[in-house]
């Protein structure tokens, strides 16, 4: 069994800590190291070159503009210390009946915390809707982690019913919220209420904010691709519900699909450019590869890029 894409017995566990200890132990296996080494070592300041020092440690753009050698100092810290922001609107609850995006998010994340437990690594959780509605600290404690997955476990116990999406109200208060150099990652579907506004201000706004208080940003953008990428419905009449206003539409599929694909095609563009403008990992998350699949296939091609 490839315990990367097997998810048949983690899709519907509700014991957080089981299902994140099995699913790690998979990821460890596949891993000869630690997909996030390196991301505590911080520039501090430029000193002399010395014979003997280490040259990949030079400025050569230092020198180029001075004719003079100098190499680059580090300060190593003790820790990563890492931000799991994760979307709780009612959006993220489609498909009702079933596997979900909140609990594909609420999975990953819970085996992405149990991964840096492991490796002493501090952790914290941010959960929003249209406001920041938990923000803990970073912390690398087992009775924090307990704490963590009690909170995502009363989330998944608890559906938010006609309750939208500020995602970027909610970024601008984790990235004032966090004091020292972290990674972020964000878990979202990304539907906002102005998706057909082709800048969408605010986002970029919110992210460039995170990117310039130095954190490292990852977006995995979780949606049921089948559905909401694809737009793959049988050609008849629907009655669509807006799961974060209650709003109903009855369409055609025939009829709208060809304006929502490029709609939603417009938007995507945009945000991955802007994600790649902006240094941000932006992940596509399709809810039916199973969360383990998806997180498996990006920490092995993270290792390799370290």
């Amino acid at each position: 069994m490839n315990p990367y894409t097997d998810q048949s017995e983690y899709q519907f566990s509700s014991n957080l800590e089981l299902l994140a200890k099995q699913v790690v132990e998979g990821f460890i296996t596949g891993l000869h190291k630690s997909p996030f080494h390196g991301f505590s070592v911080e520039f501090a300041e430029h000193r002399a070159y010395n014979s003997g020092d280490n040259v990949r440690n030079i400025d050569w753009k230092l020198f180029a503009r001075t004719d003079k050698l100098y190499t680059k100092r580090y300060e190593e810290e003790t820790n990563l210390r890492c931000q799991f922001v994760i979307d709780t609107s009612s959006s993220m609850y489609f498909p009702q009946e079933g596997y979900n995006k909140l609990t594909f998010s609420i999975q990953a994340v819970a085996a992405l915390i149990e991964l840096l437990k492991k490796q002493r690594d501090a952790f914290g959780l941010s959960l929003f809707t249209d406001q920041l509605v938990l923000n803990t600290p970073a912390r690398s404690t087992t009775m924090h982690q307990k704490h963590l997955f009690t909170k995502l476990e009363e989330v998944l116990r608890a559906p938010q019913i006609n309750v939208s999406t500020d995602l970027s109200v909610s970024l601008h208060q984790v990235a004032e919220s966090i004091h020292k150099r972290s990674m972020v990652v964000v878990f979202s579907d990304l539907l906002t209420a102005n998706i057909i506004d082709p800048y969408q201000d605010e986002l970029f706004s919110a992210l460039q904010h995170l990117k310039f208080n130095k954190h490292e940003v990852i977006i995995f953008n979780v949606t049921d691709k089948s559905k909401e990428v694809d737009f793959s419905f049988e050609n008849r009449p629907y009655q669509f519900v807006d799961l974060e206003t209650g709003e109903l539409l009855k369409a055609n599929t025939a009829t709208v699909k060809e304006s929502y694909l490029k709609a939603y095609g417009d938007y995507r563009k945009m945000l991955t450019l802007k994600c790649a403008q902006y240094k941000i990992d932006l992940i596509d998350a399709d809810i039916a590869a199973g969360f383990s699949g998806v997180l498996s296939s990006y920490l092995v091609k993270r290792q390799k890029m370290n």
